[in-house]
């Protein structure tokens, strides 16, 4: 592995994490597409197996920070990633059997619909203090069932999905359900790269540059978010829209 292409690695994975610092979620989706375009990774499926690793593990991070602090609902998380673990199983099996250019093509229509979901203004109030219940599990496992699918498929953490589907099933504040939706993110990823890995196609050394690269981001980025929180919506405006650019270069392509 050549010494550029694990700096440009470690460079994105910088990105990423001060995205994903920033704006809670997003920042991962370009992952995929910057190891591609820069890095230059010729194997889509690759690239997507890579990302899926370093998305889990940027995931299980911020997890253990989120858990420190209270605000993941532990039960309603693990309902919601343990039905979603057969889908991204699923979805990444399917993946692997589709053509690297279609999968690319829906990759970025995937980035679409991420950079959408950044714009639509979600309001926090919830029931900080939901609990499990049968009726919900009901609701949780089909969700989190889709959103695995979704995850596998494309190799994204899914969080745009799980966030959401968290609070629509439960209840519970926006707070609680992004703290929570790491827990799947997590889940998903892990279980996206391991197959993708099973299969020869992770690239190891770019892995650890990004998971590296990241970090570094993660720490870059805790400062500048005290510093944007007045302006956040226009920041993430900002994001999701360079992330739409991004997808239609790829569809352009």
């Amino acid at each position: 592995m050549a010494l550029e292409a694990l700096l440009l690695a470690a460079l994105g994975g910088a990105l990423i994490g001060l995205l994903l610092t920033l704006f809670g979620g997003g920042g991962s989706v370009l992952a995929t597409p910057w190891l591609i375009y820069i890095v230059g990774v010729a194997d889509t499926h690759v690239a997507i197996g890579t990302s899926a690793a370093a998305v889990a593990v940027n995931a299980l991070a911020g997890l253990a920070g989120q858990a420190r602090a209270g605000r993941v609902k532990w039960p309603c998380a693990i309902t919601f990633g343990l039905s979603g673990l057969a889908g991204s199983f699923t979805g990444a099996a399917l993946a692997r059997q589709v053509d690297g250019d279609a999968l690319l093509m829906w990759f970025a229509f995937a980035m679409i619909a991420i950079a959408v979901s950044m714009l639509i203004p979600r309001r926090s109030e919830g029931d900080p203090a939901v609990r499990l219940t049968p009726a919900m599990v009901l609701k949780l496992a089909p969700v989190g069932l889709v959103a695995g699918l979704a995850a596998g498929f494309f190799g994204i953490g899914g969080g745009f999905l799980i966030a959401p589907g968290l609070m629509a099933s439960t209840g519970m504040t926006l707070a609680n359900a992004g703290a929570s939706s790491l827990v799947s993110v997590a889940l998903f990823g892990g279980a996206t790269s391991l197959s993708y890995a099973a299969a020869g196609q992770l690239a190891w050394p770019l892995f650890g540059a990004l998971v590296a690269g990241g970090g570094a981001g993660t720490l870059i980025a805790l400062p500048l978010a005290r510093r944007l929180q007045d302006r956040a919506p226009l920041a993430r405006t900002l994001f999701a829209l360079m992330v739409i650019a991004v997808a239609i270069a790829i569809l352009l392509d």
